[in-house]
């Protein structure tokens, strides 16, 4: 009886399996898919993975070619409906490109990433944040500042990382897991720490660490 119970117990695992796997695939977007027209652009061989996270302002969002969306990702672009952005696209994503499971991409006036840029789980990037000049106002009704976000072809952004406004990463740069990062860094960068400074960098010739 017990032999029986696991058998079917096993039986109906892999049938749920085998059901999830079908649905995440069909549900997943592409672009051919009738959710892909709100999008500014959904290149060819691209690929928005089911579950999705939440996603708004598709108008303003462009995805390049064979780039995938891991699940649980939230692309958004603008925070009211009908708004005019200021810049077409707000959110720029290139060819190639890789955003990794539960990330989230929140523009609002430009976020710039390159072609051939990987992604951990569960990374920041924004070019928004809230204005905290008048100390007698609650910091979340305060006017935000915007600031755009440049990341550079074929950058890695390592899990848990945070991408600030203003943030101008270089080609070919590594973004270390769990750092915070704004400010200009030049291309072939290792990027670490809270907030993050360059720990690395190659000058065409050698690695070097930057002088205490």
């Amino acid at each position: 009886m017990l032999r029986f119970r696991s058998r079917c117990r096993s039986v109906a695992g892999a049938t749920i399996r085998s059901v999830s796997r079908f649905l995440n695939r069909t549900a997943s977007i592409g672009p051919n898919d009738y959710a892909a027209r709100p999008y500014k652009y959904f290149g060819r061989g691209s690929i928005i993975s089911w579950p999705t996270g939440n996603m708004y302002g598709e108008r303003w969002i462009s995805i390049g070619e064979d780039t995938m969306i891991a699940s649980d990702v939230t692309l958004s672009a603008g925070m009211v409906p009908g708004q005019e952005m200021l810049t077409d696209p707000v959110v720029m994503i290139g060819d190639r490109c890789l955003i990794g499971r539960g990330s989230s991409i929140v523009g609002h006036y430009r976020i710039d990433i390159g072609n051939d840029v990987f992604t951990g789980m569960n990374v920041y990037i924004t070019d928004q944040n809230h204005g905290y000049e008048d100390p007698q106002t609650p910091i979340g009704i305060q006017d935000p500042l915007d600031d755009p976000v440049v990341i550079g072809d074929g950058s890695w952004i390592g899990t848990g990382a945070v991408v600030l406004p203003g943030a101008r990463i270089g080609r070919n740069c590594v973004i270390a897991a769990n750092s915070v990062v704004r400010g200009e860094f030049p291309p072939h960068s290792v990027i670490a720490g809270v907030p993050g400074k360059v720990v690395r960098a190659y000058d065409g010739m050698k690695w070097n660490r930057p002088q205490s």
